[in-house]
């Protein structure tokens, strides 16, 4: 797949961003990771969030998701200023995020990591003895999946018994199975082969065909030019460049622009607007 084959890719311009990031900063102790960071996420949209480590990129996430509350700056959502100071507020917000470590629990089957925190409750006997109606659960897990095309021999084996594709695979499916407004994937391709990087690709345009914003990390730049519509530049915690459009770019304009390396004059410059 190229960048070429998506037919809705190109800059938008709808009435108002569903997520804007404004002036974000974030420290730990002396390392600044995250220094007045700022960009807005369009329904139906990917914007890439590039760099390289140490960039600020997983920092700026995991304040968007509220595993991490900023130092400055502000977050909104649908144009209003919110306070996400935790990851159950995300997702009330309609935030999901899929982490480089996943957030899975090994110990437990498919259905009880999709429907973590989300688990359906029985309504007899009694409701507040919060037994869970797992058959729903699993029958409500496997239309997931099959909508997704997500292979899994069965929804009631442990995670521990799947490969580390299908591990990645159930992540990224729960995140697009609730995410209905933003979804926040940090290296979501990471460590697949090329058919499961393939299928993580096709859920993310998947999202995007369904007015989802996305936010995309990757250190492959073949994926980024194949799914992202815009994308944002980290480097040391700054914000340095903001690409409107990625038609016309190659995976060394932006491996130059994420190193700090000199280009051409005018080879860049009409898609970045630096801060």
């Amino acid at each position: 797949m190229t960048a070429n084959s998506i037919s809705n890719r190109g800059p938008r311009s709808p009435v108002s961003p569903i997520l804007e990031v404004r002036g974000l900063c974030k420290s730990f102790d002396a390392v600044r990771a995250a220094r007045d960071v700022s960009f807005e996420v369009y329904p139906g949209e990917v914007l890439g969030l590039l760099g390289d480590n140490g960039a600020g990129k997983s920092t700026v996430v995991s304040c968007i998701s509220g595993s991490l509350k900023p130092d400055a700056g502000s977050i909104l959502v649908d144009g209003e200023a919110v306070d996400i100071d935790s990851p159950q507020r995300a997702r009330e917000l309609g935030i999901e995020t899929v982490f480089q470590d996943l957030a899975l629990v090994d110990s437990l089957d498919v259905t009880t990591n999709m429907f973590l925190n989300r688990e359906i409750l029985k309504s007899k006997p009694a409701r507040w003895l919060r037994w869970m109606d797992r058959g729903q659960m699993h029958r409500e897990s496997q239309e997931i999946l099959d909508r997704l095309h997500i292979r899994i021999n069965s929804v009631k084996q442990p995670m521990s018994q799947l490969s580390g594709g299908q591990r990645q695979s159930v992540a990224v499916g729960r995140a697009v199975a609730w995410g209905h407004h933003i979804v926040l994937l940090d290296e979501p391709a990471a460590a697949l082969g090329v058919e499961q990087t393939a299928l993580v690709l096709e859920l993310i345009n998947r999202l995007r065909d369904e007015g989802v914003g996305v936010v995309l990390i990757s250190h492959n730049m073949h994926d980024v030019l194949s799914v992202c519509d815009r994308a944002v530049v980290l480097r040391h915690g700054l914000k340095v460049a903001q690409l409107e459009t990625l038609d016309g770019l190659t995976t060394r304009h932006l491996v130059d622009l994420i190193t700090g390396v000199s280009l051409g004059e005018g080879d860049v410059a009409r898609h970045s607007e630096a801060d």
